[in-house]
């Protein structure tokens, strides 16, 4: 589905994931603040300091690339429509957003792109507005994530606007999660974006993180994100961190700290979630003692 070179299975001593190196990560990012200091700011998004991560400008596609949307799409959407029913789920942390929504909040999910697969048919069917880039991967993506019942806010990581995060601000207002692929849509990988944290101090709700493990599943490591693949009956675990609220008047000093804070925490529950099936019986009991009670 993202690339047709062999891929490595997990073995019961490593994690299905190689971290990208902090030299990698920092070159990527350096490579994508120069991208966005030579385009500059747009005339339409003119006077916004906070806006080079997300964009809804539409793509000029060819003929030829918008003809394989359906297709693709429809291909993908067959894939997780087969093997979604098939994967067994233990989520643990639950009790967070039941939490958030308690006290009348609603959740804005963050997680990492390496995990769509398993994500999308978990929690498919809830109206989650997820943030979708506008470019050609962007199109087939957003036709398979509404098929499953998800709401989509057009943007992207690599130009100006602010629309997609109005967007998700005024559905959140509406009673509806939002959700980013927090590094994507093309990495580096593991480095987190900071719109959640933004989008939490204009609406109030929390950020919420999570990770998905599986025990038998394919890291297809030629895809930036080393897409992870479930086998068909594979278990999984969904590990939920507690919310992460942004106060209404946080300055640039505390926004900066709030996202430091989302990024050790998703960094946190990936190493959980990605090393429980290789963890003996009495680390995974402890992990369920600091995450609380299972859903399955």
């Amino acid at each position: 589905m993202r690339g047709r070179k062999a891929t490595r299975l997990c073995s019961m001593s490593t994690l299905y994931y190689t971290p990208m190196s902090a030299k990698h990560a920092a070159r990527e990012a350096g490579q994508v603040r120069d991208r966005l200091t030579m385009s500059g700011p747009s005339s339409e998004n003119a006077g916004y300091a906070v806006n080079v991560h997300y964009d809804t400008r539409l793509p000029d596609l060819g003929w030829s690339r918008r003809i394989q949307i359906p297709f693709i799409a429809g291909a993908v959407y067959s894939v997780i429509r087969l093997l979604g029913p098939t994967l067994r789920y233990e989520v643990l942390g639950w009790q967070h957003p039941k939490g958030v929504y308690a006290a009348g909040k609603r959740c804005i999910w963050a997680f990492w792109h390496r995990v769509i697969i398993p994500i999308v048919w978990w929690h498919r069917n809830h109206g989650t507005v997820v943030m979708n880039t506008t470019a050609f991967d962007g199109q087939w993506t957003r036709k398979v994530i509404e098929w499953l019942g998800f709401g989509t806010a057009q943007g992207s990581s690599s130009r100006g606007g602010l629309r997609g995060l109005a967007v998700m601000a005024r559905r959140l207002e509406e009673g509806v999660d939002c959700a980013f692929t927090i590094d994507g849509p093309r990495g580096p990988r593991y480095v987190a974006k900071p719109g959640p944290v933004m989008l939490a101090r204009k609406t109030g709700c929390p950020v919420m993180v999570f990770h998905i493990g599986v025990d038998r599943g394919k890291t297809f490591t030629n895809t930036w994100d080393h897409f992870l693949l479930p086998m068909p009956f594979a278990r999984t675990v969904i590990l939920f961190a507690p919310p992460i609220y942004v106060p209404a008047d946080a300055d640039q000093e505390m926004l900066e700290a709030k996202h430091r804070e989302m990024q050790q925490e998703l960094e946190r529950v990936r190493d959980i979630a990605e090393g429980w099936f290789s963890s003996g019986d009495e680390e995974r009991a402890r992990h369920r003692r600091e995450f609380g009670a299972a859903l399955r």
